[in-house]
């Protein structure tokens, strides 16, 4: 068994699938995307641009903090939101051990095949 199978393997898988399911919804990757370039917001300027209502924004972050990928802070009245960059990496690194996975894949396969 290759080092690359074990390692995703030791990965949490379902942490990481609930992880990969919040970004795969298309307004929670522009939330991410948006808190990525701007920083921590509220949810009346994170809704700015979106053709959904501050309720729906709510919905999406409180559903995106249940799986770590953010968190929110009071300041005042307002809740601030911002990403929780451990998360990211997470994401980040499981997809990079699938990466090299698939790359240790086609470099056998094209060993095999010039041989």
């Amino acid at each position: 068994m290759s080092r690359h199978r074990s390692s995703l393997t030791l990965a949490r898988p379902k942490s990481s699938a609930r992880l990969f399911a919040a970004l795969g919804d298309e307004t929670r990757l522009r939330l991410v995307g948006r808190l990525c370039d701007d920083g921590p917001m509220s949810i009346t300027g994170l809704a700015g641009g979106f053709n959904v209502t501050r309720q729906a924004i709510s919905k999406h972050l409180r559903l995106m903090e249940s799986v770590g990928l953010v968190c929110s802070a009071r300041l005042g009245r307002q809740s601030i939101w911002r990403l929780s960059p451990q998360r990211l990496a997470e994401a980040r690194h499981y997809l990079q051990l699938i990466t090299n996975q698939c790359d240790g894949a086609l470099q056998r396969l094209r060993k095999f095949v010039e041989d």
